[in-house]
């Protein structure tokens, strides 16, 4: 029953990480030049995974799994706010 819990808790916190992060991409780093190098969405997903890590380990039934899929997210997110940025999708 735990398992399912914290599989419940991965995937919302990496769909939430993905659809906040691609939005945020979109609206705010539009213009920002640094955000269209490659690296961008592996030093945004590692940070988010870093930051996260502390807070899934005080909780008792998540793990660094979830840390891991929100990281996941972000950097999904980052790296598809990017692209619909190239295409002029700013919506």
């Amino acid at each position: 029953m735990f398992e399912l819990i914290a599989l419940a808790a991965a995937g919302v916190a990496g769909g939430w990480g993905y659809l906040q992060s691609r939005r945020f991409v979109r609206r705010r780093l539009r213009f920002v030049d640094a955000i269209r190098k490659p690296a961008a969405p592996v030093i945004a997903g590692a940070a988010a995974a870093v930051v996260a890590a502390p807070v899934v380990a005080l909780l008792p039934i998540i793990g660094a799994g979830t840390a891991v899929a929100f990281g996941v997210g972000i950097g999904a997110g980052v790296a598809h706010g990017v692209r619909d940025v190239k295409h002029g999708a700013t919506g």
